[in-house]
């Protein structure tokens, strides 16, 4: 699941960044409003986490524009300004949760799987395939019931494959949504996560998922 976070802090960004990684979601990450406006309106996202002392634009009026344009993304305020009044405000302008400065990040997660679990369902949060599950909030994974041992780049890799079953998907768009790079045709990257994920996805059952398209790059999809 693709979360974007709007925050001018740049330890604060990259520690929320790394932690929401770990705990295997896509981030992308805006340092002003006017940044965070932008990419919320044309990226798709999951849940939006908002700063709401922002340069060029605060929270308050990035909210705003987003509500009043129909968006219905969750979003979490995440600030230091803990007065009442102040909650209330970010509550009727539409966000679903307040959360103030300094946070366990723990309680931050917490929050975060909750929003997504009641939030309005724009994607599905359990993705099967045959006997292939994994549950996005929950961070797991199944096939035929066993457990995959996944490290977060694989879980990212096989969800992404996954949302997108029975897609053919290039090499080049593969490295962009789960690396966020841009492909070089030299790098074996994506081949070595690849051949990590299909010996524990596939290789210990008998029908496969993960295909080679030769040419063409990657679909996961059951075949007869």
């Amino acid at each position: 699941m693709k979360i974007l976070i709007v925050e001018d802090e740049p330890k604060a960004a990259a520690y929320l960044k790394r932690g929401l990684e770990e705990s295997g979601f896509v981030i992308d990450c805006a340092d002003n409003g006017e940044d965070g406006s932008h990419l919320a309106q044309t990226g798709s996202y999951d849940l939006i986490i908002l700063d709401v002392m922002l340069p060029i634009r605060d929270g308050w009026s990035v909210l705003t524009e987003l509500r009043r344009g129909g968006m219905t993304t969750p979003v979490l305020f995440l600030t230091a300004r803990d007065a009442v009044h102040d909650r209330v405000k970010g509550l009727e302008l539409g966000a679903d949760d307040y959360l103030v400065k300094p946070f366990a990040f723990s309680e931050l997660l917490a929050r975060v799987r909750t929003l997504l679990r009641r939030g309005p369902a724009r994607q599905a949060t359990v993705l099967a395939v045959a006997d292939l599950e994994i549950d996005l909030l929950r961070h797991r994974a199944t096939r035929a019931g066993v457990v995959l041992e996944l490290t977060p780049k694989e879980f990212l890799l096989l969800a992404f494959l996954m949302r997108r079953a029975g897609d053919a998907l290039s090499r080049t768009l593969i490295a962009e949504q789960v690396w966020d790079i841009n492909f070089e045709s030299d790098s074996n990257v994506l081949d070595v996560h690849l051949r990590r994920l299909r010996s524990k996805v596939d290789d210990p059952f008998e029908k496969k998922l993960i295909h080679t398209l030769r040419g063409v790059g990657y679909v996961l999809e059951e075949r007869p």
